[in-house]
C-alpha cells in the first residue's frame, strides 16, 4: 500500500495486555480493506511489546510500522509526533493503546473526514472485573457495548450534545479534544507543527492542540454520536494528577502568547523559522546593518543582528511574535500570536503601564547580554 486513506497511530507504554487487545480490534475493522495502515509509537516499552508489535505485524493483512526510543518520562506528544512522522495517509486516526475500537470506528472516521476538520472522539471506561476476562480472541464475538456501564453511555450521549451545542455558540475552547481517539487531516497536523514537546509529564497537551487547531481555522466537531472508543482498565500513570489544574504541564498550558505553529514539534523551529515583527526603528538602516554582520550598539541592535537571518513583517503586518523594545518609541501595532516586550537593564521603572499590561510576555534584558536574549529569542511562544 503506497497511500492508505488513513493512518491508525497507536501510542503505548508498558501496557501489552492492552496493546494486544487494541491491535486485534483493528484487525477487526469492517468495509475498510486496503484503506488504512497502522502506525504503532512506542515511548520505550521493553521486549515484551516489540513481540507483540512483530507477531501481529506478521499476520496482519495490512500495513504495520513501528517507531520506539528509550524511555525518558512521559512524553506522549514526542510520541504522537514520531508516529505521525511515520504515517503515509491523509487522515492521522490517533488512538490510545489501551481503548479497543468497536468495529465500525475506522470506517465511520473514513466517511467523516475531509480537510479543515478535526474529528473529536472519547471513550468509554469498562468496569476492573470486565477489563479483565478480554482476550484478544475473543473480541470477535464480544458485544463491547453490552459490556459498557449504562451511566457511561449516558456520559457519552451528553458529550455529544455539548459539543453540538458548543460549537453552535462558537465557544473559542470547547469542545475540547481528547487525545486518545481523534482525528485529524495531516496537513492540518503539520500545519500546526504536530504537538507541543515542551509537554513533559502528564496532561494539557491536547487541550493545547486544540487551541492550536482552532487557530489554524480547523473546525473540531464530535463523532461521538457514530462512534466512540473502549478503556480496558489499569492503574493510573503516576505522573497522572487527580485534577486537572494539578497538573505538572498547567503553568506553561496557561502561558499567554501561544504560537499555532509550536516552537517544538513535528520539527524544531529555531529563531529563523518564526516571523518576527520588530520595531520600526529597527526595520530601517538597524536591519540592514545587522545583516550586513556590522554589531551595533544598544539592545534594539541586539534584537536586530541576531534576528538579522529570520523572517520579519513589514510595518503593520501580522507576524507570529512582535517585539516591542524599551525605552524607546514604538509600541506594539501588528496583528501578532505574541506580544514581546524587551526591558533594557536599568528602565523597567520607566516603562509604562499600559505597555506593560498588552504584553504577552516581559523580559529584563543587558544591552549587551547577548546570551540571554538569544535563549528568550528561542524559546518563547
Amino acid at each position: 500500500m503506497s497511500h492508505p486513506d488513513i493512518s491508525l497511530i497507536v501510542n503505548t507504554y508498558q501496557k501489552p495486555r492492552h496493546l494486544a487487545l487494541v491491535l486485534e480490534s483493528i484487525a477487526l475493522q469492517e468495509g475498510v480493506d486496503g484503506r488504512f495502515e497502522v502506525v504503532v509509537a512506542d515511548d520505550g516499552s521493553d521486549a515484551t511489546t516489540v513481540e507483540i508489535i512483530s507477531d501481529f505485524a506478521r499476520r496482519a493483512p495490512f500495513p504495520v510500522a513501528f517507531t520506539t526510543e528509550p524511555h525518558d518520562g512521559f512524553r506522549l506528544a514526542r510520541v504522537r509526533n514520531r508516529g505521525a512522522a511515520l504515517a503515509a495517509g491523509d487522515t492521522l486516526l490517533f488512538l490510545d493503546g489501551d481503548s479497543v475500537l468497536p468495529p465500525d470506528h475506522v470506517a465511520a472516521h473514513l466517511a467523516a473526514r475531509r480537510p479543515g476538520l478535526a474529528m473529536l472522539g472519547d471513550v468509554v471506561r469498562l468496569p476492573e472485573a470486565t477489563s479483565r476476562e478480554l482476550v484478544p480472541s475473543g473480541l470477535a464475538t464480544t458485544d463491547l457495548r453490552r459490556l459498557a456501564p449504562s451511566a457511561e453511555l449516558r456520559r457519552m450521549s451528553r458529550r455529544h450534545r455539548k459539543s453540538v451545542f458548543q460549537n453552535w455558540l462558537r465557544h473559542p475552547s470547547k469542545p475540547r479534544l481528547a487525545g486518545g481517539n481523534f482525528a485529524v487531516w495531516r496537513e492540518d497536523y503539520s500545519r500546526v507543527n504536530g504537538s507541543d514537546e515542551r509537554f513533559l509529564g502528564w496532561g494539557q497537551e491536547d487541550d493545547d492542540l486544540g487551541l492550536r487547531l482552532r487557530g489554524a481555522g480547523v473546525r473540531l466537531s464530535s463523532i461521538i454520536d457514530r462512534t466512540f472508543t473502549y478503556h480496558v482498565w489499569h492503574p493510573s500513570d503516576p505522573s497522572a494528577t487527580p485534577r486537572w489544574r494539578d497538573g505538572v504541564n498547567v503553568r506553561y498550558f496557561l502561558r499567554r502568547g501561544r504560537l499555532t505553529r509550536c516552537r517544538r514539534g513535528l520539527r524544531v523551529r529555531d529563531r529563523n523559522a518564526v516571523c518576527w515583527g520588530l520595531p520600526d526603528g529597527v526595520l530601517g538602516s538597524t536591519l540592514a546593518t545587522a545583516r550586513a554582520t556590522q554589531p551595533g550598539n544598544g539592545l534594539s541592535e541586539l534584537v536586530a543582528r541576531l534576528l538579522a537571518d529570520a523572517p520579519v513583517a513589514d510595518s503593520g503586518a501580522p507576524c507570529e511574535i512582535d517585539v516591542c523594545v524599551w525605552p524607546g518609541k514604538e509600541r506594539f501595532r501588528r496583528p501578532a500570536e505574541c506580544r514581546l516586550l524587551l526591558i533594557e537593564e536599568g528602565s523597567a521603572d520607566r516603562c509604562p503601564s499600559t505597555l506593560l499590561r498588552r504584553a504577552d510576555r516581559v523580559a529584563t534584558v543587558a544591552a549587551n547580554d547577548e546570551q540571554t536574549l538569544k535563549a528568550l529569542l528561542e524559546e518563547i511562544g
